[in-house]
């Protein structure tokens, strides 16, 4: 069992409640190896690179970086404003062939009279990612697919594009803008032991209260608001981001009768297990792979 001094604290004892986190199951080596990206040769996490092409469609992320590497990829490249934005012509264009969980394209052209690219969030994100991974970047005035972002998108190496993507979300691009910014960035430098956590914790639907108490390392000074910040923040950078690579789904339920209050909850679906896999080990139990 993994001890961290941190469990010792009263506030975190009081904000843990019952609940013992899962990993604390992990022996000292499996613990520090998940601490390790994807690419760290002493990284105790797997990233599959054979996707297949119905298992691609299940990623909005992957899904939807195929279409925008491939208009990045016909020259000149994709033209930028003078602030650097996509102009409002390849927002239209890519409004109707990107589909995003969660998006109401109509509701965002009822709100906004001129849609620019921050107001479209979908293709905002999926720029901050492909050139977080190397697949795009500016030239002068047009944002172009790079040679490996060309390469990936051919169909024999397709199924690799998922891991290049997810390995610069979690581990190279910073995310805190999805949280608000409210913890200054906690707990996505714990991205591996919290998707370790996830893949015992997540197996049926929880709320993101109960899944933050489960996979993530508090800090000392938890619990101090008056709502639960910690699993927002879990929420906006690990939770959320899981949506839209297709590994959590989520499901809400309203609470009464009101129309915008509501809990939200996520279990894994099957892209989970099959594009993750962890070499582990818990204590007194031996190497472990799931």
């Amino acid at each position: 069992m993994v001890f961290h001094p941190v469990l010792e604290n009263k506030a975190v004892r009081d904000w843990l409640g019952d609940i013992m986190p899962v990993w604390t199951l992990l022996d000292e080596k499996g613990f520090m190896a998940l601490q390790h990206p994807p690419s760290h040769d002493e990284a105790a996490i797997r990233l599959a690179i054979d996707l297949k092409i119905e298992e691609i469609d299940q990623s909005p992320v992957a899904r939807n970086a195929i279409i925008l590497l491939r208009a990045g990829a016909i020259s000149p490249g994709l033209k930028l404003t003078a602030a650097g934005n996509l102009s409002r012509k390849v927002i239209a264009q890519m409004r109707d062939v990107i589909t995003w969980p969660g998006f109401d394209k109509e509701e965002t052209l009822r709100i906004c009279k001129v849609i620019n690219e921050p107001d479209f969030f979908p293709l905002f994100f999926l720029r901050y990612l492909v050139a977080s991974a190397g697949l795009m970047k500016r030239y002068k005035d047009h944002h172009r697919t790079t040679r490996i972002g060309k390469e990936v998108i051919q169909e024999k190496w397709q199924g690799a594009l998922q891991a290049l993507l997810f390995d610069a979300a979690f581990w190279i691009a910073n995310l805190d803008y999805m949280g608000r910014g409210s913890l200054n960035g906690w707990p996505q430098h714990q991205a591996g032991i919290i998707l370790w956590g996830l893949s015992i914790a997540a197996k049926e639907w929880t709320t993101p209260e109960q899944l933050v108490r489960q996979c993530v390392i508090p800090f000392e000074k938890i619990g101090g608001g008056f709502t639960d910040r910690e699993a927002s923040a879990l929420e906006g950078l690990i939770l959320r981001p899981l949506v839209y690579f297709g590994m959590l789904e989520e499901h809400e339920e309203h609470i009464g009768d009101s129309r915008y209050r509501h809990v939200s909850f996520y279990r894994k679906t099957p892209l989970f297990d099959r594009f993750l896999t962890f070499n582990v080990s818990l204590e007194g139990k031996g190497q472990t792979r799931h």
